[in-house]
């Protein structure tokens, strides 16, 4: 069984959508007391306060709060959760120290096990069921649908529009043949194969990037909102700020849509896919003072809008379900931009010379191609690896999962005892 995401857009009523607005309003509230309560009980005692102790004190929290109790105790759970999940993150160094959330801004809440919703479909459309709210229409299609685990509420205030994100546990099928292709990515041409056959960036980009770029001139010219200064937002500039959203958005659903029809084909015709490690938070960093700027932020834009941290992951989750492989070249120790296809030397090349020519053999091919030759030739000697390899085990994260079974093995060892 694997896990899978679908996302649902709602339609509750005016008097559901109210409900959910001050549903939202608490589960902020309750993140940012428990942000305070981890901070205050450092500062002021020096004592460090976790996710059990504060799961603990929940009960007696709904007792001086009621209105707390309609929103159901998973979901406060799951929020609590949140928080030690910031915590957690700042801990190992891969984020900043938790902040408090902005009311108007928090996205939403997670139902982490069945208790209190239901999801009434089959995979396309239906209604989904919270409880002390009723059923809430809802629009989406699943490609494969199984065993509802987790629903997470997302209000997206840029849109004015309500999502139910639900993780199913399936079994997804794909069909793939037999075959074998490299990739390397680029801004001029999206995807570059080792059969030498190119997919261009498609022109929705170009064409959106246009309209975000006149839609955001007209922005900068309204009335912006100023907390610090006590300057509200005029009414122009909401709808200009509406509008940008809208484009925006409209932008990142093509370019999903584009990706999964892409990678779907690629899947589709290859049972081994062979990429290259790409660092593109490194690769998108902001150019240093004395650096040119402008030229680092236009190539920081085309790598984004193409997609690269979206290729890779697409690949390996669908050859997964088609029983096939994606493996990615070690791209610091194979340079594959610089070595050749056919005698495996290195030839230094600038990013303006987009022809090989190798100074050891003389094989002349594109620049790209020769890299997606040479990432396949890579992940065809580590087929013999493949079939040997075990999968990984899970990674031990916290989940409300791995709580629950580590609560009922100590409640067994405790009864045991």
């Amino acid at each position: 069984m694997i896990t899978r995401r679908i996302t649902y857009r709602l339609y509750p009523t005016a008097q559901q959508e109210m409900t959910l607005f001050e549903w939202r309003r608490l589960h902020a509230y309750l993140y940012n007391a428990c942000v305070e309560h981890r901070r205050a009980s450092y500062k002021q005692y020096g004592q460090s306060v976790g996710y059990m102790d504060q799961q603990n004190l929940l009960p007696a929290f709904k007792q001086c709060w009621p209105e707390f109790k309609a929103l159901g105790s998973q979901a406060l759970q799951a929020t609590v959760k949140r928080v030690d999940f910031a915590f957690q993150r700042f801990f190992k160094g891969l984020g900043r120290y938790p902040k408090f959330k902005s009311i108007r801004l928090f996205s939403g809440w997670t139902y982490p096990a069945k208790a209190g919703w239901k999801a009434l479909t089959d995979g396309i459309n239906g209604h989904l069921q919270l409880s002390n709210l009723g059923k809430i229409r809802m629009r989406g299609q699943a490609r494969t649908w199984g065993r509802p685990t987790t629903c997470t509420i997302v209000y997206r205030p840029s849109e004015r529009k309500w999502y139910a994100s639900i993780t199913v546990e399936c079994n997804p099928e794909r069909q793939t043949d037999g075959d074998a292709v490299g990739i390397d990515l680029g801004c001029i041409d999206a995807v570059s194969f080792s059969d030498g056959t190119k997919e261009s960036k498609p022109d929705f980009i170009k064409a959106g990037d246009v309209a975000v770029e006149r839609a955001s001139k007209v922005l900068r010219r309204k009335r912006r909102p100023d907390r610090k200064q006590g300057v509200k937002a005029s009414n122009r500039w909401r709808k200009a700020r509406r509008k940008v959203s809208k484009i925006q958005r409209k932008v990142a659903n093509q370019r999903a849509d584009w990706l999964h029809k892409l990678t779907s084909g690629i899947v589709s015709r290859n049972s081994l896919v062979a990429g290259e490690q790409l660092n593109v938070k490194g690769m998108t960093r902001k150019a240093q003072k004395g650096k040119r700027k402008r030229q680092k932020a236009g190539l920081n834009r085309s790598i984004l809008s193409v997609g690269f941290g979206m290729i890779g992951p697409m690949l390996a989750y669908k050859e997964a379900e088609a029983g096939g492989f994606y493996l990615e070249s070690p791209t610091r120790q194979l340079k594959p931009s610089q070595r050749c296809a056919q005698c495996w030397e290195l030839t230094p090349k600038s990013l303006s010379d987009r022809i090989h020519r190798c100074q050891h053999c003389g094989h002349a091919e594109d620049r790209d191609t020769n890299a997606a030759q040479v990432n396949l030739i890579w992940a065809r000697g580590q087929e013999s690896s493949l079939a040997s390899a075990e999968p990984s085990s899970s990674t031990n994260c916290g989940s409300m999962r791995q709580l629950g079974a580590m609560k009922r093995t100590k409640h067994l060892a405790q009864h045991s005892g």
